[in-house]
């Protein structure tokens, strides 16, 4: 059997022995939008739970916009123009409009990369700038939060007069869904306030997962956070597999999203009649895997579909290799699940450590399995030992000693789909 996966820019062919109980899990989404154009200014000009984009923009002279970094598939360039049509309709002028890429602890964007985020025009006649965390000047201190998190958020997003988050919204390993109050923290955080929301505090959460939102206390702290930025407007969308826009939310911060999320969980939900012995899954491709750090997704997601004790095989090109500076060292120097969780409990939080946080407390529950040809199994400490450069030595490995009626799931979209047992 020959099956498909999402891998870096081209894919993935992966050959399976036949006699084995196979299950392809694709992601669902709504179908696109007829007309994603007249959609986006339909949510603009009738927001949900606020007044028109136009009307929040009269008399104001400045806006700030939030956008995604490139590891995202945000489609800017078709949400920016409408939404700058009405801040310069309502009279804030081009050189009163500051697009900031929200990059949390990622690296900026390359001019080049600027270009594909914003669409070349845009980037071309806009003041278009990379957020940098660990810059702390730039950064302007709004106090702690109930919960005692310091919060630094960009002082150029803060100063604007109007403040606007433009996203999408996709399941998020730990947040529940991505978008919205994602784009203010961790996208314009200094890293003061993202190591504390990244700590083993709310990283050990059971609710801090992908599909969760109201029981979710990292959800509630962010939430608290955007309201201290003075989170004004959002525009998020919802993407078809094929990255179309196939749902528009725009308005207030809260209900918009929470109206994006119900869309989501409606239309996207595949659900399945029990958990699996196995499962091989992606890291979604382009761009979600051009680094191992990114690469985590796919095993955290596929957690909700595998039993106690069962295996998952990754699948990720890391074209870029492991990720920051810190979290390669972390990467490398990586221990064994119990050893790092009990070493980073109680010192002070590494930048990135709580990605591979995430990956040692799937890994107490679960045998985790290695494709990822753009790191080296030197460069991934006790996780090299279940490393493979071949592939098919890779699935041979999670496949031996699998009784026959094993149940193996294939998730080719690996973190963008959206599966739950639900029988």
């Amino acid at each position: 059997m020959q099956a498909e996966f999402a891998f870096g820019k081209t894919g993935l062919s992966v050959s399976l022995p036949d006699g084995r109980d196979y299950t392809v899990i694709e992601s669902r989404s709504a179908g696109p939008l007829a007309d994603a154009d007249a959609a986006i200014a339909a949510a603009l000009d009738r927001p949900i739970g606020s007044p028109p984009l136009a009307s929040l923009a009269a008399g104001k002279r400045t806006a700030a916009i939030s956008v995604c970094d490139i590891t995202r598939p945000a489609p800017n360039s078709v949400t920016l123009p409408p939404l700058l049509e009405r801040l310069h309709a309502a009279g804030i002028p081009v050189e009163g409009v500051t697009i900031l890429i929200a990059t949390g602890l990622h690296r900026g964007a390359t001019d080049a990369e600027m270009r594909s985020i914003v669409g070349a025009e845009i980037a071309a006649r806009y003041r278009v700038v990379n957020h940098d965390a660990r810059a702390f000047a730039q950064h302007q201190p709004l106090g702690h939060t109930r919960r005692g998190t310091p919060v630094y958020i960009d002082k150029r997003f803060l100063q604007a007069d109007l403040h606007i988050t433009l996203g999408f919204i996709e399941q998020h390993l730990m947040l529940g869904f991505s978008g919205g109050r994602k784009l203010i923290a961790p996208g314009l955080a200094a890293q003061e306030t993202i190591k504390v929301i990244h700590s083993p505090r709310f990283m050990r959460e059971p609710m801090a997962t992908e599909g969760e939102m109201e029981r979710n206390p990292l959800h509630a702290e962010l939430l608290e956070i955007a309201g201290m930025a003075r989170h004004d407007f959002i525009l998020d969308v919802t993407l078809t597999q094929q990255r179309q826009i196939s749902g528009v939310f725009a308005g207030h911060p809260v209900q918009a999203h929470a109206a994006g999320v119900d869309f989501l969980r409606s239309t996207s939900l595949s659900p399945l009649s029990g958990l699996a012995d196995a499962v091989i899954t992606s890291a979604a491709g382009h761009p979600l895997d051009l680094t191992f750090y990114q690469t985590a997704k796919g095993i955290t997601a596929a957690q909700h579909v595998v039993k106690p004790g069962g295996r998952i095989l990754l699948l990720g090109a890391c074209a870029e290799g492991i990720g920051s500076p810190e979290y390669a060292a972390k990467l490398r120097a990586f221990p064994g699940n119990e050893a790092y969780l009990r070493e980073i409990g109680g010192a002070d939080v590494v930048v990135d450590q709580w990605q591979l946080e995430k990956l040692a407390l799937v890994g107490l529950v679960n045998e985790l399995f290695f494709y990822t040809p753009g790191v080296r199994a030197d460069d991934m400490g006790a996780l090299g030992r279940r490393y493979f450069l071949d592939l098919d030595a890779a699935v041979s490995r999670l496949l031996d000693g699998l009784p026959a009626a094993a149940r193996i799931l294939l998730i080719p979209d690996g973190p963008y789909t959206f599966a739950r047992v639900t029988a």
